[in-house]
Parts: structure tokens; sequence; C-alpha cells
């Protein structure tokens, strides 16, 4: 059975969601990748257990996550839950996200109000929760009014089934059409979960990180590393067992000798902070006064433990700052 660390809260920082009384950690784990139904469990639980024992209470997941099918990210997870993590389950930020195909026929994806609510009830069986911390919206939906998407969401808070509310994957000007009616009802919308790097800055040109701030809500980050560039991995080409190396990622053809050389220079920088190539670029995220934590990918406790530090080292020096621009 699991026992954890006494001295978890040590050291983790934790940030408010933007106006709302939530806190975060700094860095979250997602369980996107490597927590499968064909992937090890036993390397899945102690990631997880490693994240809590180090102060990441923050566990993020979809109704889609997990392979060969989609929702086996959320059934591992609640085995991990009962093996003994759930004892600690009121110390615990789950979210969960619905939004994207899960099921044939026309009720199985986007943003109808019988999709999310029936996608929530199934994710919450998956784990054996009563509710959800954080239940996202996962993606905009371009055919569904928004209005209905909205009051699904208030239904799912005032059914008791989710705390809180997110959205992944909108845009400013789709936040500027679902925040009044949000707002209008009273949903506890507290956060936007969009992809940013330093290698993937869209947010900045769009406006969102300025539009948290003025709205009061805050940014859980996906893909910090850009998709495993931004680690020591690419340095000196794609190895075997890569994310490239085994075609498990859509942004391949962008590794190319130019590439290699800037993400070498940034590594440069890094060692000159005593930081990792992938320490620094977590740091710099966090850099972002409208990011309140950054979910961190994993395939092994080793990576947790690393990447952890960042959250220690957010701070850069201007002509660090400038340095990083000129290569950005």
């Amino acid at each position: 059975m699991f026992t954890a660390n006494e001295k978890r809260y040590e050291k983790m920082v934790y940030k408010y969601c933007g106006k709302s009384g939530l806190k975060l950690p700094l860095i979250s784990l997602g369980l996107w990748h490597n927590f499968g139904y064909t992937d090890n469990f036993a390397n899945m639980e102690e990631m997880c257990r490693v994240s809590f024992d180090n102060g990441i209470t923050h566990f993020d997941l979809a109704n889609n996550y997990g392979s060969p099918y989609g929702g086996s990210a959320e059934e591992n997870f609640g085995k991990i839950l009962d093996r003994g993590l759930r004892l600690y389950r009121d110390e615990l930020i789950i979210s969960t996200k619905a939004g994207y195909g899960m099921w044939e026929g026309p009720y199985g994806d986007w943003g109808l109000r019988k999709y999310l609510i029936a996608s929530l009830d199934q994710s919450l069986k998956r784990m054996k929760l009563e509710y959800a911390d954080i239940f996202y919206h996962h993606r905009p939906d371009p055919d569904t009014p928004i209005e209905e998407t909205a009051l699904a969401l208030d239904q799912i808070v005032r059914m008791g089934k989710a705390l809180y509310v997110g959205l992944s994957n909108y845009k400013t000007e789709q936040m500027q059409a679902i925040l009044p009616i949000l707002r209008e009802l009273k949903v506890p919308f507290i956060i936007n979960q969009p992809s940013y790097s330093m290698l993937n800055r869209w947010l900045e040109g769009d406006g969102l990180d300025k539009l948290a701030i003025d709205e009061g809500f805050g940014l859980a980050v996906f893909s910090p590393l850009y998709q495993g560039f931004l680690t020591s991995r690419y340095l000196n080409g794609v190895p075997e067992d890569s994310r490239i190396g085994k075609g498990r990622t859509w942004i391949a053809d962008e590794l190319n000798e130019a590439m290699i050389i800037r993400l070498n220079k940034l590594n440069d920088i890094a060692g000159k902070r005593e930081q990792s190539l992938s320490q620094m670029a977590l740091s710099w995220v966090l850099s972002n006064p409208a990011v309140t934590s950054v979910i961190i990918g994993a395939s092994s406790a080793g990576q947790i433990i690393e990447n952890i530090e960042a959250a220690y080292k957010t701070e850069f020096t201007d002509d660090e700052k400038s340095a990083i621009e000129e290569l950005l």
C-alpha cells in the first residue's frame, strides 16, 4: 500500500488559477501518453506516486487519452487510485475533458449537451470518482451553438459532477464569445488549456495570455517541451526510441539542421543557468505571468524528478531573455 512522502509540500510552488481560490502546482502531470492499455502499469503507477511525493497534486486526463482505445488512461488512473492514492483524494486535483470523438454515431463528439454529460459520466465511472475537480470542453465546436455548450457545463457543475470548469484549445476570439455566457450563468470557469512552448508561441500573438490576465482566468499549458524537441534527445540527431524515431509526432519534419543548431544554442544557455534544456524550457513558459501551471508528459519517474526543478528557477536575467529571444 502506498504511503505518501510526509515532506511532499515543502518545495513545490502553487499558484492561483486567475482570480479563483484554486491553486495548482507549477508543474502538473499529464496522462496523454504512456498511460494506455498497452503501456507498463508499474511504470505509470511509479510516475503518479513520485509526482505526488514531490508536490504535484494536479493530474490531467481526457476521455480520449490512452491507447489502443480512448478511456484506457482513465481506467489505469482509477486502478492507481485504488492502490493507495485514493486515500489522498481530497489533496488531488483531477481534471478530465470531452470534445473529441469517443463513440459511433452523432452523439459522441464535439460540444453538444448530450455528449458532454454522457462522456463525463463515463469518465467518472472509469476512475471511480464522484466528481472531477476540473472538467474541460476539449475543443471549440463550430456547429453546436456556444450557448448549448456553456449551458451543459453549467448543468454539470450544478449536478455536482465537477467543481470547476475549463476550456481547452479555445483562442481569444472564441473565448470572447463564450465568456459572457459563462459569467452570466455564474459558472465557475477558471482555466484555459492551450499549447505553449518556446517553439510554439501562438497564444502571445493571439493575445490569449493578455486576455487571461484581464479576465482573471488561468492557463494550464500543454506540450511545453514541443513534443520532446526541447529536451536533450535531439541535440545530436534522432534516437530510434524517441517520438520522432517511433513516428509518434506530427512535427517530425521541423527537426532539420537549422532546428538542431538552434536547440544546441538554447542548450548552451541552459547550461550557463545550471539547468537542462527541458528545465529551462519549462522555466521559460512559467515566466509568463498568465501561466498557472505547465502540464508535463513523461515516460519515467526520473524525467518527472528532473523537470520538477524548473518550478524553482523561473527568473531570467535581461541578458538571458535577449539571447533566448534572438534564437526564437
